[in-house]
């Protein structure tokens, strides 16, 4: 492989046809994370974090940045404030699996726009086989549910947002 700028034999040329395919399976599957090595070619695309769609794609250097969002989807972006700089989110306190509902199948634990007493189950977090419930931290209505199902979830995520 050569690489067009500087000529050398060891730079790595990004199939972009193939991060578009594994981008796709990412939103079908409903996956975080894919990851794809051949040989020393290693490429890895994730979700951003906090249920965004747009996957973003990480490769080693030299490989050349994905193209950047359109201007309009930007302008958006600015006008809303983000869940994680929201006043009333509620925050993930662990690593672990975020969970809707108390069993498999059951009634989840909130919805949009009901109304929640201060203290009261929004979700649980299990983590090391623990069930951790998350509490609202307020009362108030839940505005956005950040996560699905069965979703892990990292440290200090947006999960809820109660105001």
């Amino acid at each position: 492989m050569t690489d067009k700028k500087d000529g050398s034999e060891n730079a790595m040329q990004v199939d972009t046809d193939l991060v578009r395919r594994l981008a796709e399976m990412l939103n079908e599957g409903d996956l975080s994370e894919i990851e794809v090595q051949d040989g020393e070619r290693r490429i890895v695309v994730k979700r951003k974090l906090g249920g965004g769609h747009a996957p973003i794609a990480y490769a080693p250097a030299p490989v050349a940045a994905p193209a950047p969002a359109p201007a309009p989807a930007a302008a958006a972006a600015e006008e809303a404030p983000s869940p994680a700089n929201h006043p009333g989110a509620v925050k993930s306190p662990m690593v672990g699996t975020a969970y809707l509902a108390g069993e498999p199948g059951g009634k989840p634990f909130i919805a949009v726009g009901q109304a929640v007493a201060a203290g009261e189950t929004l979700l649980i977090v299990e983590a090391m086989k623990v069930m951790n419930p998350i509490a609202a931290p307020k009362a108030g209505t839940v505005r956005q549910i950040l996560v699905q199902d069965a979703q892990p979830v990292e440290f200090d995520q947006p999960l809820v947002v109660v105001e």
